[in-house]
């Protein structure tokens, strides 16, 4: 059984995911705001994360980076549509995907779904290189790190993955919805705009000048993909 912790001000709202989750036979915890949503990260063994952005006492962006100091599970933002600046910045700092209200119900437990199999299946991939490294950026999947010119680099777990997937397969293209669907593991729904925030937040950690990137770089109308000489 996961446990999904929902955070949200707005008593309406945490009611109607409950509705959603509930025969999911996922337990549920509540928070009223950011502080109560760290406080319960840590003392309960939950899963998953779903959290508001703009609440009282602390808010989810800085809920998140509390979260990131001591924990990898999923977070998944809950967003109005006109809120696409603090979704940036809440990918950014560690969040994994976000939802928009009013929620979609298939929507919303794809997105869940999605998220609690990535986060189960770290420890059971199929065997990948302990180290890749492609021109100056090379990545340790076994310790989780990411150095540039031996200089170490601090990626969320998101952007770690999609980097992964990219180094993996140096040269290829990948579309922004060939991305999400194999980083997330699950449909789109339209939220390739997602994935390239990510790639944005990881040009600006690996590259000397992101605007003209060595490494990962965009084939326009195509996607995105990584060149240099793979060792």
């Amino acid at each position: 059984m996961y446990n999904v912790l929902l955070c949200d001000d707005e008593p309406d709202i945490v009611n109607a995911l409950k509705i959603y989750l509930a025969p999911e036979g996922y337990q549920l915890f509540t928070a009223e705001n950011g502080a109560q949503a760290v406080e319960t990260v840590k003392q309960e063994n939950i899963h998953l994360v779903l959290l508001d952005i703009m609440m009282p006492q602390m808010d989810g962006i800085t809920a998140i980076s509390r979260i990131r100091e001591f924990s990898n599970i999923p977070i998944i933002l809950l967003t109005a549509k006109a809120e696409s600046e603090d979704i940036v910045l809440g990918l950014g700092v560690g969040a994994d995907d976000y939802v928009t209200k009013p929620f979609v119900p298939v929507e919303l437990l794809a997105r869940v779904r999605s998220q609690l199999r990535r986060y189960a299946s770290l420890g059971s991939r199929p065997e990948t290189p302990d180290a890749i490294t492609v021109g100056s950026v090379s990545l340790d999947d076994r310790k989780k790190t990411v150095t540039v010119d031996g200089t170490a680099i601090a990626l969320t777990p998101m952007e770690f993955s999609i980097l992964k997937l990219l180094m993996l397969n140096t040269g290829k293209v990948f579309s922004t919805k060939e991305i999400y669907e194999a980083v997330w593991g699950a449909p789109s729904y339209g939220s390739e705009g997602s994935v390239a925030v990510h790639i944005r937040h990881i040009r600006e950690k690996i590259e000397i000048d992101p605007s003209a990137p060595r490494h990962l770089k965009v084939v326009w109308g195509q996607g995105y993909k990584m060149e240099g000489e793979s060792k």
